[in-house]
């Protein structure tokens, strides 16, 4: 009975915490209050109603939650401001080429003398001869802030959705003043170990990738794994491995049962003083809290840690627990503990997957062969189960994740783990004994690498399908736990059917004659794709920085992916500067045979990237759309912005005019190339710089509504105040994907053109700004 209280009692608090995640806002405190009343009020007088009470409290507890973190993010009267603090770095400082980066804990704000409100996380950027960043340190800095904000797009992670979950409240960089100094701070902390092991395996393990492999398996540092790294785990399912697992804490609480029992076996008059059993789940407890801290207490860790601590505790206090209970008790007290851990796909991919483990793994005895069988079974469990979700939160799966799995998960897990953390023990008892032990887990994780860098490269490693919905989502989960039933169940291949609506989502293609057209979200930057019935096109990719954040990589790819789009035809990059073309060879490694056309070839020749010139007159059609280059002229191009491809878009019922970076100088002869027609959609110049968008052009082309691609609070000040005021005074409406995210626009065959929703405002969230 108490268990399954237990498993009633944490799905209903689910369900009331994952209730308030689909909130445009959070209700006022005092309605939080008569919720909280409520529950209170039920689950003493109505207990058969105690599930319910459990869900208000939910509610009451996450929207508390919400509030308290959206109220302690930087005030908005200080985005952009300087701000002096005193805070202790709580992370592990990863040094760039640009810049370094790391989480402060802020303890002290001023501004101008006065303090402000403003205490916990920030991530901060240090650019400009940064100086060599060590955890736990303290320090006094002059930082510029401002508000969490990120870029939204069809099928790219909200940043912002994961800026609460972690509690980071603003993100800045340090400006260059003479007061920026280490302060005295604590002689260490749980990241200086961790970061002191990491530099130990550095020195003893002469290959820096081997090096940074254990590293990840030990301690959970990734810093020094780069994108090809992430690739070929993502392409074999294998992230979870990467950075610390659950099985891994698993494995750690095994070594502290075994380190138990030799203490016995040494020792036998222990047992007058403790019972065995309960001295083995105690060191069982012991070995996995300290392996999770020194993990950095991730997600999955905390999960597994958690469930060892129910067992634990059962054992100690001589009562039993199963394993449903086990998790469902883990569950509740990571949501008692912190209930936006509802927003990060850790928590899904966690429960959800450790949940199938339990409801479908048969145990079939001991002994190799069964150990075998369960491991295979495991993995294909998990693969299934787990599809539906993976493609929900990353928009991809690995169809040889299942057999990557299958030969990873036991090496890593119970080979090169389990000398890592020897090799852990002995850089603190004995060093000169940690080298030989390290070395040989180099050389097995090499030679496991070498083996998933192979398999990366197998048909089915990435596998993309369109943005998946939530009722297709249910569905699919609902089929996998069909067909993993017990034997003797019926019709259980008919759980295949309720994965047709994820697999083989349903799409709207324009009719012969229209086209779609999305105005991505790429901050400080420009890119567009466009569909017809059976083409698409990209014209920019967005920019690429010296940190190596790609926004074709992170926003534009992931986007085509999202919207269905499997096949691209035609790269358009209208000139070479970084904003639009930084994300060129991203789109160009996802889709090689895409023709490429540029204003700028010799520059895009420079980044390796060989294009054709665009040159004004040329035009094609596709399903009834035609397409008219009608600048930059024959001669004229490698001119910088004036060069920029100006592309007009026509079908049955709209036209659209993509016009780059041009300037005022060339907006006379884009206008004057323009057939009499229908007034075009307009892609506003320059992102609204006060060089473009002339009172002369505005009245020649009379657009129904224009378009800007701007980044927030950019440095620039685009689109200028000025040259809104010129649309304003044509009477056009400006949209701006700063303020809307990724702008839809449809131009359907028999009706004018009309813009849909932008992404920020499609699906609200109280945790959007």
């Amino acid at each position: 009975m108490a268990r399954a209280a237990a498993i009633t009692c944490a799905l209903a608090l689910l369900s009331g915490v994952l209730l308030v995640q689909w909130l445009p806002s959070l209700p006022p405190r005092w309605c939080m209050g008569l919720l909280l009343v409520g529950a209170l009020l039920l689950a003493w007088r109505l207990p058969r109603w105690r599930w319910l009470a459990c869900a208000l409290f939910g509610i009451t507890w996450a929207a508390w939650h919400g509030a308290t973190a959206m109220e302690a993010r930087l005030p908005r009267a200080l985005e952009g401001q300087d701000i002096t603090v005193i805070g202790n770095i709580i992370s592990l400082p990863q040094a760039g080429d640009d810049a370094s980066r790391f989480t402060l804990w802020v303890e002290q704000a001023t501004l101008d003398g006065k303090s402000v409100a403003l205490r916990g996380r920030v991530t901060v950027s240090w650019y400009d001869d940064a100086p060599l960043l060590q955890p736990c340190t303290r320090w006094h800095l002059l930082l510029r802030l401002r508000r969490p904000r990120g870029l939204l797009n069809p099928g790219v992670a909200d940043s912002e959705r994961s800026a609460l979950e972690r509690g980071i409240h603003a993100t800045g960089y340090v400006r260059d003043d003479p007061t920026n100094a280490q302060l005295a701070g604590p002689r260490w902390c749980i990241d200086g170990v961790r970061d002191a092991i990491a530099r130990g395996i550095a020195a003893r393990v002469h290959d820096p990738h081997d090096a940074t492999l254990l590293q990840a398996f030990s301690v959970g540092d990734t810093r020094g794994l780069d994108q090809h790294d992430w690739e070929v785990a993502r392409a074999n399912g294998v992230s979870h491995l990467i950075a610390i697992s659950g099985f891994h804490v698993g494995v750690a609480a095994v070594s502290g049962v075994w380190l138990a029992v030799l203490a016995y076996w040494l020792w036998p008059r222990l047992g007058l003083w403790l019972p065995r059993p309960q001295a083995q789940a105690a060191a069982a407890l012991l070995v996995a809290g300290i392996y999770s801290a020194l993990a950095g207490f991730g997600l999955p860790t905390v999960r597994t840690l958690l469930m060892i601590a129910v067992v634990a505790l059962a054992r100690c206090s001589r009562r039993g627990s199963s394993g449903g209970q086990s998790l469902a008790l883990a569950m509740i007290a990571i949501l008692l503990f912190d209930p936006l851990a509802v927003l990060a796909a850790g928590f899904w991919l966690s429960f959800v997957g450790v949940s199938f483990l339990m409801l479908c793994l048969q145990t079939r005895g001991r002994g190799l062969r069964a150990f075998v069988h369960e491991l295979s079974a495991g993995q294909l469990v998990m693969t299934v189960a787990l599809l539906p979700l993976t493609l929900w939160f990353f928009g991809e799966a690995s169809l040889v994740g299942a057999l990557s799995n299958l030969i990873a998960v036991p090496i890593v897990s119970f080979v090169i783990v389990p000398c890592a953390l020897l090799g852990m023990l002995m850089l603190g008892l004995c060093p000169p004994l940690a080298t030989p032990v390290l070395w040989l887990a180099a050389q097995l994780a090499h030679a496991q690498w070498w083996l998933l860098e192979q398999m990366a490269t197998w048909p089915g490693a990435h596998w993309f399908l369109p943005a998946v919905q939530p009722w297709a989502l249910l569905l699919a989960l609902l089929g996998a736990l069909w067909l993993f039933l017990p034997r003797g169940v019926p019709l259980r291949w008919f759980g295949v059917l309720l994965f047709l609506p994820l697999l083989w989502p349903p799409r709207q293609l324009p009719a012969n004659g229209a086209f779609q057209v999305w105005v991505l979200d790429v901050g400080q930057g420009l890119s567009v794709l466009l569909r017809t019935r059976e083409h698409a096109l990209v014209y920019d990719a967005g920019a690429r920085y010296p940190s190596g954040f790609d926004l074709g990589e992170a926003a534009v790819v992931p986007s085509i992916h999202a919207l269905g789009i499997n096949r691209l035809d035609m790269l358009m990059i209208s000139h070479g500067d970084n904003d639009h073309a930084g994300g060129a060879e991203a789109v160009v490694t996802a889709f090689p045979q895409a023709l490429r056309y540029t204003g700028e070839p010799v520059r895009m020749a420079r980044m390796k990237l060989p294009m054709r010139q665009c040159v004004a007159g040329q035009s094609w059609q596709w399903d009834g759309v035609h397409f008219r280059v009608l600048s930059p002229a024959e001669g004229n191009g490698d001119r910088d912005n004036d060069s920029s491809c100006v592309l007009l878009v026509e079908g049955r019922g709209g036209r659209l005019l993509l016009t780059g970076d041009i300037s005022s100088k060339v907006e006379p002869q884009v206008a004057a190339a323009l057939d009499p027609g229908t007034r075009p959609v307009l892609l506003v110049p320059h992102h609204g710089s006060k060089t473009s968008s002339s009172m002369a052009f505005i009245a020649a082309l009379q657009p129904p509504l224009a378009l800007v691609s701007a980044g927030w609070r950019n440095r620039f000040g685009h689109p200028k105040p000025e040259v809104l005021a010129r649309y304003a005074d044509a009477g056009v409406p400006v949209f701006n994907t700063a303020l809307e995210g990724a702008i839809p626009l449809e131009f359907p065959a028999d009706a004018p053109a009309r813009r849909e929703p932008g992404w920020r405002w499609r699906q609200p969230r109280y945790w959007r700004e």
